[in-house]
């Protein structure tokens, strides 16, 4: 009877253990050994077929075309006209018809999203298609990245500053290589010929 028994706890041990074995094997798999893992390289173009490819996306996910692209009346309102992409304020479009003076005294921003009247004074949205003399289509890249880094247009020392709501402080913490694919895609967009206005100064400034 002893001897049967001590063979039937043998064997209910031999059980144990191995399901225990399994066990650790199953949890292995499921979890893997974070020492041993290595990073890798991220791929050209952060995945994309192109650095155009790219640039269209961060132009597209970081809202450039909110500002920067007029709007159309749409099926549900007001929405972007992909036919004047990212061209600015239309040159021939009305200034907004507000006191101004109120505006500014209240700390207050009005928009029709190409035109934005605030403390500031007025700042329009710049054409930023391709268009060698209304857009940035004669500017290098080495100026692109020089104004998001700085703040001041055309990225000359001596520019003017870029105004609200233009989130350049933002803007120029991209690397280099994505303000590189943003303006790789920005130089691949139709040029559009559009003047925009030079931005006014606060009413109240003027009227020293």
């Amino acid at each position: 009877m002893m001897k049967k028994f001590l063979t039937v706890a043998f064997f209910i041990s031999i059980g144990f253990v191995a399901s225990r074995c399994n066990q650790e094997q199953t949890d292995n798999s499921i979890v893997p050994d974070q020492s041993v893992q290595t990073l890798q390289p991220s791929p050209a173009n952060a995945g994309f077929e192109s650095k155009e490819a790219w640039g269209k996306h961060i132009v597209t996910i970081g809202g450039c075309n909110h500002c920067h692209t007029p709007r159309k009346m749409g099926p549900a309102g007001p929405e972007p006209d992909m036919e004047l992409e990212l061209s600015g304020r239309p040159e021939k479009m009305p200034a907004i018809n507000i006191d101004h003076k109120d505006i500014e005294s209240k700390g207050l921003a009005v928009t029709n999203m190409t035109e934005w009247v605030g403390p500031w004074g007025i700042s329009y949205a710049s054409n930023i298609s391709s268009d060698p003399t209304s857009g940035i289509g004669n500017w290098t890249e080495y100026q692109f990245i020089l104004c998001l880094r700085t703040g001041k247009f055309g990225g000359a020392p001596a520019g003017r500053e870029l105004l609200p709501p233009m989130p350049w402080q933002d803007l120029g913490n991209l690397t280099d290589d994505e303000l590189k694919a943003v303006f790789a895609y920005l130089k691949s967009t139709k040029p559009i010929h559009n003047i925009v206005p030079q931005p006014q100064p606060p009413s109240m400034a003027m009227k020293k």
